[in-house]
């Protein structure tokens, strides 16, 4: 079985096991697979619009 890396939640270092050696859980971090019928593009543009929006970017 082939493992992928992972980065831990609590102090951002990179691992290959499920827990880092802080004691904190790590995720995986590869992104979603592209998918050109993204059903959800519409409300991440729509979110990162207001986050920029906040900021004062926009």
């Amino acid at each position: 079985m082939m493992e992928h890396i992972k980065k831990c939640v609590k102090c951002l270092q990179y691992t290959m096991k499920e827990q880092c050696i802080c004691g904190g859980t790590a995720v995986q971090v590869r992104p979603p697979k592209f998918s050109p019928d993204d059903a959800y593009a519409a409300y991440r543009r729509k979110a990162k619009f207001q986050i920029l929006k906040e900021k004062g970017m926009v």
